[in-house]
C-alpha cells in the first residue's frame, strides 16, 4: 500500500489533475497513471512544462496513444526537448480529448524535496480541475538552503534566513500559501501531497504536517510512499 488507494478523485472519470511542487512529484505522477489505468481509465499523462522522457508508454502521436489505452495501459504525450525531456505537445487539448483522466506536471523542482514557485509557475491549464501540491518529508529538519528549490522565494515567504530548518508549521505554510503551493489554484479543488512516508518517524512528521494543514489552512492531504521498483 503506497497511499493512493486513499486519493479517492483517483476512481473518479473526468478530472484533470496538475501537479506542482517537489519530493518525488514525478514518481507520484506515474503511480496515479498506473493505479487509474488498473481501474480501467484511459489515463494521458503529459506535462505544462517539461518531464522526463520515460523508457515506456510514449505515445509520439494518437495513434499509439489509443493502442496504448486499448492495451489497458497509460499513454505518456509530450514534444521532445533537450536532455532526453519532454515538452507540452502542440494541441495538448486534442490529445486530451477521449481520456478518462489526464495527470499533468506543471512545474519543475530540481530534485529537490519542496520548493516555491518562480513568477512563471506553476502553468495550470484552464481544464485543470484538481492542483496536488507535493512535498518530500526527506526535507523536515533540514535546513532549507539544503532541501528547497527557489531557495530566496521560499525565505521570503517564510520570514526566514536560508539556514532556518524546515518544521511542520514551516512546510504547511509553504504548501497552503497563495505565493506557495497554491499559488493560482483559484477555484479549483486543492490537495497537499506529502511524499517519502518511508518510516514511522517521517509517518509521524506527516500527520503533524497534515494537521497543521487542516486546523490552519483548512487544508486536507495525504501521505505516500514508494518502494524502490515503483521510483521514477
Amino acid at each position: 500500500m503506497n497511499g493512493l488507494e486513499a486519493l479517492p478523485f483517483l476512481r473518479e472519470k473526468g478530472h484533470v489533475v496538475s501537479l506542482v511542487g517537489g519530493g518525488g512529484k514525478t514518481t507520484l505522477l506515474y503511480g496515479m497513471a498506473r493505479l487509474c489505468a488498473a481501474e480501467g481509465q484511459r489515463v494521458l499523462v503529459s506535462t505544462t512544462t517539461h518531464i522526463q522522457r520515460p523508457s515506456a508508454n510514449y505515445a509520439p502521436d494518437e495513434a499509439v496513444r489509443d493502442t496504448l489505452w486499448q492495451a489497458g495501459t497509460y499513454a505518456v504525450a509530450g514534444s521532445p526537448a533537450e536532455n532526453g525531456k519532454l515538452t507540452q505537445p502542440p494541441g495538448l487539448s486534442g490529445w486530451m480529448a477521449g481520456a478518462d483522466t489526464v495527470l499533468l506536471e506543471a512545474d519543475g523542482a530540481k530534485h529537490r524535496p519542496c520548493k516555491a514557485p518562480a513568477a512563471h509557475e506553476p502553468v495550470l491549464l484552464p481544464e485543470s480541475d484538481i492542483v496536488l501540491a507535493v512535498a518530500g518529508l526527506s526535507a523536515l529538519g533540514r535546513p532549507l538552503a539544503e532541501v528547497c528549490f527557489r531557495l530566496d522565494a521560499a525565505c521570503a515567504l517564510l520570514g526566514v534566513p536560508p539556514e532556518a530548518s524546515l518544521t511542520p508549521e514551516r512546510l504547511a505554510k509553504l504548501l497552503a500559501s497563495g505565493a506557495g503551493g497554491r499559488k493560482n489554484v483559484g477555484t479549483r479543488a486543492f490537495y497537499v501531497i506529502l511524499n517519502q512516508a518511508d518510516d514511522a518517524p517521517r509517518r509521524a512528521a506527516g500527520e503533524r504536517t497534515l494537521t497543521i494543514l487542516k486546523e490552519t489552512y483548512n487544508v486536507s492531504g495525504f501521505l505516500t510512499h514508494f518502494e524502490e521498483g515503483e521510483r521514477a
